[in-house]
């Protein structure tokens, strides 16, 4: 169901945690800057500090680097490297470029120029293929509210989607390095949701209980959501998604069509205010979602996240995948279900905050 295809990326979140977790740190509820949560921020300055660790995912996407091109490991308040002082002069020539040539708006971003190489693209590239020729939304004869209502009914239709009221999904996650771990994602009710990705050195944890969310990888203080993160994982924690989604944005509308692994798909964009869009995939054959891409804010401009669905099969009445890939730029999660039980006890404690683990000992 739609509503279970959208969380698949926080379970990739948990993954990163567990790989990466390089600027993780803890956050206390009440949102805070950047530069009131990090050391030696010198632009970003005011900035929420959720939006950190996606603008350094900007930047790496869009110069083809990794974190140690700018910082230095174990260290990254530092400016011992040049390249991290560059990186302060683009960005303020970035946002300089905008104010004074398009009224604020972000129209030029990092990647206008640099599409992901260190030196900006100064020559036009020759295609390999033809540019896609996509159908128009305009000439399309179908409109939002029909294409999920033939998604409602693909995956089983409004009554079986109601009976589902709680889901246990047993599987395993690939990362983009061929690492593979167990995970396992508990949803009760329209509120409750927790993945649980089990790594040798512990459970990498995220959780939303309704009230707010939180992220825990081995050794770490939890991280509370907040923006984004939080407001995705609300979504995701209903079950009743595919017959609500309509109410969960102010605008769907078709924006046409596009290819997906050579299928045709429609692609529904969904708006609402001072957010991100959301465009979903639907197989014009089959009607099923097979494809989401959603963004996070920025200050450098957008970070995409893009989620795509297979193997559908049976489960409880409904239609799930039984596949999902996560893919950012620079790295991609693959997850696989092996168990799927419906409408079974969860006991609440799946979805507790865990205890703070203690501070590391020095010796």
């Amino acid at each position: 169901m739609l509503h279970s295809v959208k969380y698949r990326w926080a379970i990739a979140a948990s993954v990163c945690l567990a790989i990466a977790g390089a600027f993780a740190q803890s956050q206390p509820t009440a949102p805070k800057t950047i530069d009131q949560v990090f050391k030696n921020i010198q632009v970003l300055k005011g900035v929420p500090a959720d939006q950190l660790n996606p603008t350094m995912g900007f930047i790496a996407a869009s110069l083809g680097v990794g974190c140690d091109h700018c910082h230095i490991a174990g260290a990254f308040d530092k400016d011992d490297k040049k390249p991290k002082v560059v990186a302060r002069q683009m960005m303020q020539m970035m946002f300089a470029i905008n104010k004074e040539n398009f009224e604020g708006k972000r129209v030029v971003t990092c990647y206008s120029c640099h599409r992901g190489t260190q030196e900006p693209v100064a020559v036009p590239v020759i295609a390999e293929e033809e540019p896609k020729q996509e159908k128009p939304a305009a000439a399309l004869e179908i409109t939002a509210d029909q294409i999920l209502d033939k998604y409602v009914l693909a995956i089983g239709g409004a009554d079986a989607i109601q009976k589902i009221s709680s889901r246990v999904e047993k599987g395993k996650a690939t990362t983009f390095g061929g690492h593979e771990f167990p995970v396992d994602v508990y949803q009760k009710g329209s509120e409750k949701r927790a993945s649980y990705l089990h790594t040798p050195q512990g459970d990498s944890v995220t959780v939303y209980d309704g009230q707010g969310g939180w992220m825990t990888m081995p050794g770490r203080p939890s991280r509370e959501m907040s923006g984004g993160d939080l407001d995705s994982a609300k979504f995701d924690a209903d079950l009743q998604f595919p017959l609500t989604v309509k109410q969960s944005f102010a605008e769907l509308k078709v924006s046409g069509t596009e290819k997906v692994d050579g299928h045709e798909t429609y692609v529904v964009t969904g708006n609402r205010a001072d957010l991100p869009p959301v465009n979903f995939y639907f197989d014009q054959q089959t009607s099923l979602l097979v494809r989401e891409l959603r963004y996070t804010e920025t200050p450098l401009g957008r970070f995409p996240t893009q989620i795509d669905y297979a193997d559908y099969r049976a489960s409880g009445g409904t239609k799930i995948p039984f596949q999902w890939s996560v893919a950012r730029p620079g790295s991609k999660f693959v997850t696989r279900l092996e168990d799927v039980q419906n409408n079974v006890p969860i006991d609440d404690a799946k979805f507790a905050k865990p205890p703070e683990p203690p501070p590391l000992t020095r010796h």
